[in-house]
C-alpha cells in the first residue's frame, strides 16, 4: 500500500473516531438550546472553557512529545510509563490543590452558585487527562479500531444520559406522562444544566476502564532522562496549547463579561456550527501526526507533505463552501430559533478554522526539527491578537468582533508558519494551485451568503460548479491515487 493510501485509511478510521461521536454530540445542541435558556447554556459554556485550559496544564505537550518520541526511542516501555506517569501525577497534583482551595476554584470558575459543577469539574479533567497517553498508544502503534470502539461507547454513554434526562423526562413531565421514581428523583436533585457534566464523566469513565488492559502490559518505570527530554520537547507546546484556548474561549468568556450571559449563550451556540470544519480537521490531525512522524526519513517525504497540504485544501474548501451556501437550511435543524441572531458569525468563523488546519499541516516542520518553540511563537502571536481585538472592538459592534478576531488569529499564524518553515524545512507546497482554491472558496461563499440566501438552487450550482473544477484540476492525481 502506499503511503499516501495508508494515510488516507487511517484517517478515515480515525475520521469515524473523531467525526461520528461528535456529530452526534453536535446533535444535542438542538436539545440543549431546546432544554436550556440563552443564559444557562453560557453556563455550559463557561464550564468547557476551563475545561479545556486546565486540560492543556494538566497534560503539558505529552501526548505530541509521545509521539515524536515513540519513534525514535527504542524502550517502548518507557515511553509508555514515563508519559503515563507525568501525566498521572499532574492529574493528582491538580485534584489535591482544587480541592485544598476548593472555595478559590468556586469562585474563579464561577461555579458558586451551583457547587456540584466544581465536583464535577474536578472530575472530568483528571480522569480525561490520564486516558490521553493510552488513547496516544492505541493511534501510535496503529490499532485505529479499537481507538474507535473506545471512542463510540463513550459517546454513546453520552448521548443516552443526555436525551434521558434533558430530552425524554422534561417531555415526559410536560405530557403528565409517569416516570420510574428513582430517574424523578435524580432528575429533581440538581441543576438540568448538570446533567451535560454528569453524563461527561460517565462516558470518561467508561473510556479509561476500556482503556486499562492496554496500560497493565507494560512494565511501569519512570525514566528520569527520557522525561527532561520530553519536557524539553513538550512544554513550549503546552503553551502553545494555552495561547490556542485563549483563541478558541476568550471571545465567549469576554462577550459574556463585556456583554451578558444571553450574548455568550448565543454566540457560542452559532458557534458550534463550525464543528463541521473542526470535525474533518480533527480527523485529518489524527491520522496526520502519527503518519508525519513515520514518514519522516522517507525520500519523498516532503513531496509527500505537499501533496497531502493540496488534498487538505481542497477538501476543506469545498466542505466551507457547502456549509456557507446550505447555511440557513443547516441553523433550522440543529440550533433553536432564539439562538440565530448570530449566524452571520458562522462563516467567518468556518474559514478561521480552515486557516487553523491548513497551519496544523504546516507546522510539521518545527516539530520534525523540534523547534516547538516556533509553534508557541505563533501561538503567542494569535493569542495576542485574540486579545487585543475582542477587548478593543466587542464594545465597539459587539461579538461579530470575536470572529473577526479568530480569523485574523489563525490567519496570521498560518502565515507566519509557512514563510518561517519555507526557510527552516522547504516543502514543495503547490501555492499557485492551492491558493486558487481557497480564493474561489472564499468567493463563492461570499457572494452566496451575501445575495442568494436561501436560494437553494443557485447554491447548489455554485457547489456542483467548484466541484467539477476541482475535479478537473486534479482528474489525474485523483485517477493515480486510487489505481494504487
Amino acid at each position: 500500500m502506499s503511503a499516501l493510501k495508508r494515510f488516507f485509511k487511517d484517517t478515515i478510521i480515525y475520521g469515524i473516531a473523531a467525526v461520528l461521536p461528535r456529530v452526534i454530540n453536535f446533535l444535542l445542541v438542538r436539545i440543549h438550546t431546546d432544554a436550556l435558556p440563552a443564559s444557562n447554556y453560557a453556563e455550559n459554556t463557561n464550564f468547557y472553557i476551563w475545561i479545556a485550559l486546565f486540560t492543556v496544564l494538566i497534560t503539558f505537550g505529552m501526548e505530541t512529545a509521545f509521539f515524536r518520541f515513540y519513534k525514535t526511542e527504542n524502550k517502548k516501555d518507557d515511553i509508555i510509563s514515563t508519559s503515563f506517569l507525568s501525566v498521572l501525577v499532574a492529574a493528582l497534583l491538580f485534584v489535591t490543590v482544587a480541592f485544598s482551595f476548593s472555595d478559590f476554584f468556586t469562585n474563579l470558575f464561577d461555579f458558586s452558585e451551583n457547587p456540584l459543577q466544581f465536583k464535577l469539574f474536578i472530575g472530568i479533567l483528571a480522569i480525561d487527562a490520564v486516558s490521553v497517553v493510552p488513547f496516544a498508544y492505541l493511534r501510535a502503534s496503529n490499532r485505529p479500531i479499537k481507538y474507535t470502539a473506545i471512542k463510540m461507547i463513550n459517546v454513546g454513554v453520552i448521548v443516552a444520559i443526555n436525551l434521558v434526562f434533558l430530552k425524554f423526562i422534561p417531555e415526559f413531565k410536560a405530557s403528565g406522562k409517569n416516570i420510574p421514581e428513582v430517574l424523578s428523583t435524580i432528575f429533581q436533585s440538581t441543576s438540568i444544566v448538570n446533567f451535560i457534566f454528569i453524563a461527561n464523566i460517565v462516558g470518561s469513565a467508561a473510556s479509561l476502564i476500556l482503556l486499562l488492559p492496554c496500560l497493565l502490559k507494560f512494565k511501569w518505570r519512570f525514566n528520569g532522562i527520557l522525561f527532561k527530554k520530553m519536557l524539553i520537547y513538550s512544554w513550549p507546546i503546552a503553551v502553545a496549547g494555552i495561547a490556542y484556548v485563549i483563541n478558541e474561549n476568550l471571545d465567549k468568556f469576554l462577550i459574556g463579561q463585556m456583554m451578558d450571559k444571553t450574548s455568550m449563550g448565543i454566540y457560542s451556540a452559532c458557534y458550534k456550527l463550525a464543528i463541521f470544519m473542526n470535525l474533518y480537521i480533527m480527523a485529518f490531525r489524527l491520522g496526520a501526526e502519527p503518519f508525519f512522524f513515520n514518514h519522516s526519513d522517507h525520500k519523498d517525504a516532503r513531496v509527500t507533505y505537499a501533496r497531502i497540504l493540496n488534498y487538505f485544501i481542497i477538501v476543506g474548501a469545498l466542505v466551507f463552501v457547502g456549509i456557507v451556501v446550505f447555511l440557513d437550511a443547516i441553523k433550522q435543524l440543529f440550533i433553536n430559533e432564539q439562538y440565530w441572531d448570530a449566524i452571520a458569525i458562522v462563516p467567518i468563523v468556518l474559514l478561521a478554522n480552515l486557516f487553523l488546519g491548513i497551519y496544523h499541516n504546516l507546522s510539521i516542520w518545527y516539530k520534525l526539527n523540534d523547534k516547538t518553540s516556533y509553534g508557541m511563537l505563533f501561538s503567542i502571536i494569535g493569542a495576542v491578537i485574540t486579545i487585543v481585538i475582542n477587548i478593543s472592538l466587542i464594545p465597539v459592534i459587539g461579538y461579530i468582533a470575536s470572529a473577526w478576531a479568530t480569523l485574523l488569529a489563525y490567519g496570521s499564524m498560518m502565515v507566519l508558519s509557512y514563510f518561517i518553515g519555507d526557510k527552516q524545512y522547504p516543502v514543495p507546497y503547490n501555492l499557485k494551485k492551492s491558493g486558487s482554491y481557497l480564493v474561489a472558496s472564499i468567493i463563492i461563499s461570499f457572494v452566496s451568503f451575501t445575495y442568494f440566501r436561501e436560494n437553494y438552487l443557485v447554491s447548489a450550482i455554485l457547489v456542483l460548479v467548484f466541484g467539477m473544477l476541482i475535479f478537473w484540476n486534479e482528474k489525474k492525481e485523483i485517477l493515480t491515487l486510487i489505481k494504487r
